[in-house]
């Protein structure tokens, strides 16, 4: 690797970059590429009325830190509590800030979708409303993106104010499907990420229903790499995915990206089937050899278990149905309810309905197609 490095760069010096692609497993050329002119910070949104007083003054900051075009697209996902009063007043009175109510709360990657599909910017980063994803990281993954990557995703090299439990589910969580799901899924990354706009075109085309971002985002290749940091506690609030959420996210992620739940359901089946040839085997021979007694207990664990492991297998194979079932129904992903600008002052005037509603159907018509 050594050799070709050298031979790139002497060859083509504006190539140097080349090997470094190369070695990290890609299949790329990287071109270095300038400074993006625009960016969009986008972040989905719930419940986070405490956070909006701490991540306001630290976005306004950061923004004055970038020589580009900056927006900040904030996406409420149905909160229930003043979330929306607080980034609508703060999009009034700042141009930079766009605030996208959604109907109701889709969940967290509907409504990180939402927001991907309204940033406008040439380079997009997606990350939390709570700090916990340190804005100084979008520096480097800024540099990042100028030595030609497409993606540039947050690897975590420490986890504070989180649980064991949490820490330890997580790291199996990765492996597991790393193992097992999605060879190329990066280890301890969130959706915290990077994205130049051609790889985020490529992502717009799919539409499923049951969504898994940072495995999607993996699986539409580009050249992509990490940049790990610290990740810092919640700036204030509480969690939104406590262990039910988590458990039904990492379903969500398995059965999204990988037929292995229905291949474990066949293992089950051949095991459970052995066990009945054993005791077929032991029968027969108790038989011949008259030592036959009249057993209730024996039958009832061979039923159990026959009876245990085929409704087993058919929920799994219920649950692809189900998303099956979802997907064709062809409902959009989310719906926008309204939009909040400092262009428009009355946000919630009849002219401003009729814009969210026009941006609404605009954005149901791309999910159409």
């Amino acid at each position: 690797m050594d050799a070709l490095a050298t031979a790139i760069s002497q060859n083509d010096p504006g190539q140097a970059l080349a090997a470094e692609a190369l070695s990290n497993g890609s299949y790329y050329l990287l071109r270095p590429r300038s400074y993006p002119s625009s960016i969009s910070l986008v972040m989905p949104m719930y419940n986070e009325e405490k956070v909006v007083p701490v991540l306001r003054p630290a976005i306004t900051a950061f923004l004055e830190e970038l020589p580009a075009s900056v927006e900040v697209v904030l996406v409420n996902d149905g909160s229930s509590d003043r979330t929306l009063l607080l980034i609508s007043q703060w999009a009034r009175e700042d141009s930079r800030i766009k605030v996208l109510q959604l109907a109701r709360n889709f969940g967290h990657q509907a409504a990180a979708t939402a927001g991907l599909d309204a940033a406008s910017g040439e380079a997009i980063v997606l990350m939390d409303a709570d700090l916990q994803d340190p804005l100084e990281v979008v520096h480097e993954m800024i540099r990042r993106y100028c030595d030609g990557y497409d993606v540039v995703y947050g690897q975590r090299a420490a986890r504070q104010g989180e649980t064991a439990m949490k820490r330890v589910t997580a790291w199996l969580f990765y492996r597991l499907m790393r193992k097992f799901v999605h060879k190329t899924l990066p280890t301890d990354t969130g959706d915290f990420r990077l994205m130049s706009r051609e790889c985020l075109s490529s992502l717009q085309h799919m539409r499923e229903t049951h969504r898994f971002l940072r495995g999607m985002v993996s699986w539409v290749g580009y050249p992509q790499c990490a940049v790990r940091y610290q990740r810092a506690a919640r700036a204030a609030g509480e969690t939104k995915y406590p262990l039910s959420k988590m458990l039904a996210f990492a379903w969500t992620a398995a059965t999204s990206f990988s037929i292995v739940p229905l291949q474990i359901s066949l293992y089950l089946g051949l095991i459970v089937g052995l066990f009945g040839i054993e005791e077929a085997v032991r029968a027969i021979f108790a038989k011949a050899f008259g030592f036959v007694v009249p057993g209730w207990t024996s039958l009832m664990i061979v039923v159990s278990l026959i009876g245990g492991a085929t409704l087993m297998c058919l929920a799994i194979l219920g649950q692809y149905v189900g998303m099956i079932y979802e997907q064709s129904k062809g409902r959009p992903i989310y719906l926008v309810s309204q939009v909040f600008q400092a262009s428009s002052d009355s946000a919630a005037s009849g002219s401003s309905a009729a814009a969210s509603q026009s941006t609404a159907r605009s954005l149901h018509s791309s999910i159409a197609t």
